[in-house]
């Protein structure tokens, strides 16, 4: 009886983490307007394309206290500063850090890992043109801080939007030199 009690327990135990494992990689869509595909994810973090600053004060207002723009100022619509405005109106941190997806450096995904780690941070909302950046950004620090290996970072990620093997590529390269 003792023995069949230990195996029903180890089934409940490992069927725990899986559930858990799997909750971790919940992507929850939404439509949340002057936002381009918005991914919330966990309830630390949101992934997005394309922001407008009038999308701000509604970001504030699900609860997120950063808001992370990885676009370039040159990109056509990006409208940072006005954005970061609006972020400063809405009481609400604003942290630019651009990247490049054609020319990925890793001195960015560095400056990402130490944003998306910071507590004052989060819950962070995280944002480029398309969310395929962002993505690719999300699971480095997968890989790096919490440890998955590069197939279930990648699959969440794509959940996210990413889509450019170059970028995911980059993400599975940088996350090896820095475990």
């Amino acid at each position: 009886m003792t023995l069949k009690l230990a195996f029903v327990c180890t089934l409940v135990v490992a069927a725990f983490f899986y559930a858990r494992d799997a909750a971790a990689q919940q992507v929850t869509k939404a439509d949340i307007p002057g936002v381009t595909n918005f991914s919330k994810l966990e309830t630390t973090i949101a992934c997005a394309g394309a922001t407008k600053p009038e999308a701000v004060p509604a970001i504030k207002e699900m609860g997120y206290k950063s808001i992370i723009n990885m676009r370039l100022f040159d990109e056509p619509g990006a409208n940072i500063d006005l954005e970061a405005i609006a972020a400063k109106n809405a009481g609400i941190r604003f942290l630019h850090i651009p990247f490049n997806g054609a020319q990925p450096d890793p001195k960015v995904a560095d400056n990402f890992l130490i944003a998306v780690k910071d507590p004052q941070n989060m819950p962070a909302f995280i944002h480029c043109a398309s969310g395929n950046r962002v993505a690719a950004m999300w699971m480095i620090k997968r890989m790096v801080v919490d440890k998955w290996d590069a197939e279930k970072a990648g699959t969440e990620a794509a959940q996210l939007g990413l889509t450019n093997q170059g970028l995911k590529k980059f993400a599975i390269e940088y996350a090896d030199a820095h475990k």
